[in-house]
């Protein structure tokens, strides 16, 4: 599509915009960062639970590292050809319109963002007060005091700027691999490795091995955050292909090696049968040391989690804040920091709220951020037909890395993207909250977010017609 009639990201030519900041290997540390959380530590138990075997159980993890592959291939293509600190809102902005792209960043802003910010907090909070317990505080406050305190001290790290936030999580996602390597090292020395069934199990039945593919999916997700710092990544053309390519190789080979690790400690039924999968192996190798280990370990991941998730977090509410003017300030980008500053401290203080809100109501939080998960899968696959559509509307613009057997990787991507939305509605229509269908918890988000979408238009009654904002050169071009 041609330029002319598209508004520039800001109307002042003296306002400060990103720049590219970050190195290779902190754009891999933040991606990795994002995606290994708490989730390897939960998750192995139930896929091995629902493939029953060996053979299986590995195809399942090996197959999750295909198909994120397939999708960072996809954004590699818009993050080279459209580099932006908006990332996925800008895709969804250029190829839908921006009323489309508004709903995703309030889904973001409400929910998925912030909310995921406050359960990792609140993970973090839970283990380390069981290593470190807060007596004066409680049982039930300590936790919530631990989580306060992760998030007032991440979004303060984050606040003086880019470097200090990508360097704390390069050296956090370090921390955090060694770690787990530490969990394979420890089944190397266990001889022999627990008995395996005399007779193969049979294979899994489809619905089976899908729903295992579920939590395999959700344990590789998050790897689509790079998109938020394509604009801030040096060399984009080049680099965010290499990025988006090594974390999914470091991740896949991760998650193999830590199940190699479980299964060799535990078998197949001992890791199906086991609430704690990675406390019990590391238990029966080191003794009482090792689950104090694995708290260690989790506590890491969690700090890791979120400081990766806020970096990437709050470009979304700064793009978003670009195209809607009545949200002010959040469109404040600190030169001096390299970081939407403003948008960074709402971020906080938003996180803030919903741990008071998951402190008073307790899994009733936590299952409210769960059960948004159709929404993002919504908006995840409008992302990848997002590419299809901008190659067909958008022909002529410069595309330094185009994705490989166009469109049959594309539309494969959009098929799990649409398999993983049809199995959260399927998971989210079984479950009830407070005597109601869950369900009804993404529908309240996104009916929130139509009536903003209509003030809006209100108050900006020409906003529905504008383009949507364009990157300079010097940023996309880089």
């Amino acid at each position: 599509m041609p330029d002319s009639g598209r508004a520039p990201v800001s109307t002042s030519p003296a306002a400060a915009l990103p720049r590219p900041t970050l190195g290779l290997a902190q754009a891999v540390a933040l991606i990795v960062g994002v995606v290994v959380g708490a989730g390897i530590f939960k998750s192995p138990s139930m896929v091995a639970g629902m493939t029953g075997s060996t053979e299986w159980m590995f195809a399942a993890w090996i197959f999750g590292g295909v198909i994120s592959l397939v999708g960072a291939l996809c954004y590699a293509e818009l993050t080279t050809a459209y580099s932006h600190a908006g990332g996925d809102y800008h895709f969804l902005s250029r190829a839908y319109g921006r009323s489309v792209a508004f709903m995703f960043g309030w889904a973001r802003l409400s929910v998925i963002t912030t909310g995921s910010i406050a359960l990792l907090a609140f993970v973090f909070g839970d283990y380390l007060n069981r290593l470190l317990p807060l007596e004066i505080a409680g049982a039930q406050w300590g936790p919530v005091i631990y989580a306060a305190a992760a998030v007032v001290v991440l979004t303060s790290i984050n606040l003086l700027g880019l470097r200090a936030g990508a360097s704390m999580q390069t050296w956090l996602t370090v921390m955090e691999i060694l770690g787990l390597l530490v969990i394979v090292i420890a089944a190397l020395a266990i001889r022999g490795g627990a008995p395996e069934p005399a007779v193969s199990a049979p294979p899994p039945s489809g619905t089976s091995f899908g729903l295992a593919m579920v939590f395999v999916l959700l344990t590789y997700g998050g790897w689509n955050e790079a998109a938020y710092i394509s604009a801030e990544i040096k060399d984009a053309r080049r680099n965010m292909v290499k990025a988006l390519s090594l974390s999914i190789l470091v991740i896949t080979l991760l998650y193999v090696m830590v199940n190699w690790a479980l299964w060799k400690s535990l078998g197949i039924g001992g890791m199906a049968n086991s609430n704690a999968v990675a406390a019990d192996m590391m238990q029966s190798t080191l003794g009482p040391f090792g689950q104090i280990f694995i708290a260690l370990l989790v506590v890491v991941s969690s700090v890791t989690s979120i400081n990766a998730t806020m970096i990437v977090g709050a470009r979304t509410s700064y793009a978003l804040a670009c195209d809607w003017p009545v949200l002010g300030k959040l469109a404040n980008w600190d030169a001096h920091r390299d970081s939407p500053a403003t948008a960074m401290l709402v971020q906080g203080l938003a996180a803030l709220c919903l741990l008071a809100l998951g402190a008073m109501i307790g899994s009733g939080f936590k299952a409210m951020v769960e059960f948004t998960a159709p929404v993002f899968w919504l908006f995840f696959l409008l992302s990848g037909l997002s590419l299809i559509v901008l190659r067909i509307r958008d022909p002529h613009t410069e595309r330094p890395f185009r994705v490989p057997l166009y469109p049959l990787l594309p539309l494969c991507f959009c098929a799990s993207s649409a398999f993983m939305l049809w199995s959260s509605l399927s998971y989210v229509y079984s479950q009830e909250l407070g005597g109601l269908n869950a369900a009804w918890i993404g529908v309240a988000v996104l009916l929130a977010g139509i009536v903003l979408l209509g003030m809006m238009h209100v108050l900006h009654p020409n906003s529905s017609n504008a383009s949507p904002r364009h990157v300079p050169p010097h940023v996309s071009k880089e």
